[in-house]
């Protein structure tokens, strides 16, 4: 069987430093092992996502040299995430939820991704008479207690119990929108995914979306998080987004020139040289990626590495 890996970006604003290294990463691991890469770019955000932003994603990612044997966009998959929701209503396991985000953040209770856990408030709320779709509130899914084994292909153990680590995911949001988790685990099936790579900011998560696929019924893939760039920000770390997006990059750099970065600053390379990502295919290898951070500074026409640091999982 093939490995399909897949880059899912959100379209909400230009790629960065950090995007760049993500979708470079997932494009070596899918390349290096003879298999096949889809690009899905997530544009179901309806506030913050626009055609242009999307074209601007796919357009960054092809100049950097990358390149993708599918490319969706994930609003085009709707019909499946209703299917999705239909069924947990079948199950009697949908319910809207009327809790503010206000009302989260008052218990003071957080869970694994630094947000705040959902205490169950609105369980028992029955949906609409005429279905899901009639309601105007968030919708929830039930999840069932019990800790969901994974430890994940860097030694990462993520095992949880994601009922009681997160409470229940919103599925649906209050503007209509699937939520991701849910559009992530269901598209992930649509495009026979076997293989997800993504950054360790996603890791904690993993547990809530394998419980999802359980309930589904849907493929489990083989999970790898890695290094993360971040960015100095008074006394604290935080990951390099606003600094620098990808149309200021490029008045200073060629691809090659950015690739050659990138490189550096994951350990694939021993210098900031100009390659391309062919160029780094050759020899790429999961053990020369470096296991910590890495903390960078964009200095108005250059990006550099600062420091290492390893994050907290």
């Amino acid at each position: 069987m093939t490995d399909t890996g897949r880059f899912a970006p959100s379209t909400t604003g230009p790629a960065h430093p950090g995007t760049l290294l993500a979708a470079l990463l997932c494009w070596l691991d899918a390349r290096s092992r003879g298999g096949r890469v889809v690009l899905r770019l997530e544009d179901l955000d309806p506030e913050r996502s626009t055609p242009e932003l999307t074209s601007a994603m796919e357009d960054g990612l092809s100049w950097l040299g990358l390149d993708w044997d599918e490319t969706v966009r994930q609003s085009a998959n709707r019909e499946a995430h209703e299917d999705a929701l239909d069924r947990f209503a079948a199950a009697g396991l949908l319910y809207p939820c009327a809790c503010s985000r206000a009302t989260h953040k008052s218990h003071g209770l957080r869970s694994p991704d630094g947000g705040f856990r959902y205490l169950g408030t609105c369980r028992g709320r029955a949906l609409p008479a005429g279905g899901w779709r009639e309601c105007e509130e968030p919708l929830r899914v039930e999840l069932p207690s019990g800790v969901v084994p994974c430890v994940d292909e860097s030694g990462l153990d993520l095992s949880q119990d994601p009922a009681a680590q997160f409470g229940d995911p919103v599925v649906r949001r209050r503007d209509g929108a699937i939520a991701y988790h849910l559009a992530s685990v269901v598209d992930d099936s649509l495009q026979d995914v076997t293989r997800v790579v993504r950054g360790r900011d996603l890791a904690a998560t993993t547990g809530v979306q394998l419980r999802l696929r359980a309930m589904l019924e849907l493929p489990r893939p083989v999970y790898r998080h890695h290094l993360l760039l971040l960015e100095q920000r008074g006394d604290k770390l935080a990951k390099l987004h606003g600094a620098v997006g990808l149309p200021r990059l490029r008045e200073h750099y060629g691809a090659s020139g950015l690739c050659g970065f990138l490189a550096h600053a994951a350990g694939l390379s021993p210098d900031p040289a100009p390659r391309t990502p062919r160029d780094l295919l050759a020899d790429f290898d999961w053990r020369r990626v470096h296991a910590q951070d890495r903390v960078i500074h964009w200095d108005g026409t250059q990006l550099r590495v600062d420091a290492v640091r390893l994050l907290d999982v």
